[in-house]
């Protein structure tokens, strides 16, 4: 498959998970100039913003932002405050949206990236979202996806004079357990990753919640040793 060029530029969407860093390092293998934004937005697992970092380090970018925002005020989710679900039936499997949803998080950060990357040039914008081993976030799913691209089209100046900024999510249609076999094919220290909603003052991975049990298995049907510790 050929890649988009040297000199393309793109803006990763890195939140320091498991999923955004494979995501990077298939923009890179790509050919793209990644340019990586993460954001502090009041989240409970602020711990994830210090593996952003050690993941920008190691993969490599051509610039790192960190920006703050914090959502936290507006509530309406337990990755602010209240008890992460612990042990639970996957809320995909009760069809219903998780407690740790937080409401239009998504559309936010996409938004900031969109207009970093006005700013850069950059022709895409690179997001580890996925749609099949997911906590079943309505933020997630491809329709969601092609709505925010055409939103990219109509509302930038890019957009409007035909160089589309490609919302690209290459994860989206992968299980956990591909996403983790690609990024290992890549060389993607999962060590330096966090995925857990609730890790103690430490950083230490809780292992109970939705996220740290998709991540689990992932490792589990890979036959590979998640290299990360756990509280359980």
């Amino acid at each position: 498959m050929s890649g988009p060029g040297d000199a393309d530029r793109a803006v990763v969407l890195l939140s320091g998970g498991l999923d955004s860093a494979t995501a990077l390092a298939i923009a890179r293998d790509e050919g793209y100039r990644c340019f990586g934004l993460s954001v502090d937005y009041g989240q409970r697992h602020r711990h994830e913003l210090d593996c952003a970092r050690r993941v920008a380090t190691a993969i490599g970018l051509e610039a790192h932002r960190v920006v703050s925002l914090d959502l936290s005020g507006f509530g309406g989710s337990t990755l602010f405050s209240g008890a992460v679900p612990k042990d639970e039936i996957e809320p995909t499997e009760r069809g219903e949206i998780p407690s740790t949803y937080v409401p239009a998080r998504n559309t936010v950060f996409l938004s900031l990236a969109l207009g970093w990357a006005e700013v850069l040039g950059a022709r895409a914008i690179v997001l580890g979202v996925n749609a099949l081993d997911y906590s079943g976030y309505p933020d997630c799913r491809p329709e969601y996806l092609e709505a925010f691209q055409r939103l990219a089209d109509l509302a930038t100046r890019r957009g409007t004079q035909g160089q589309t900024i490609r919302i690209w999510a290459p994860l989206l249609r992968w299980t956990k357990a591909e996403i983790i076999r690609r990024g290992l094919e890549l060389g993607v220290d999962y060590s330096l990753t966090s995925s857990c909603y609730d890790p103690d003052p430490e950083g230490v991975s809780c292992g109970r919640c939705d996220a740290c049990r998709l991540r689990k298995r992932g490792f589990a049907e890979t036959g590979r040793v998640d290299p990360l510790r756990y509280s359980e």
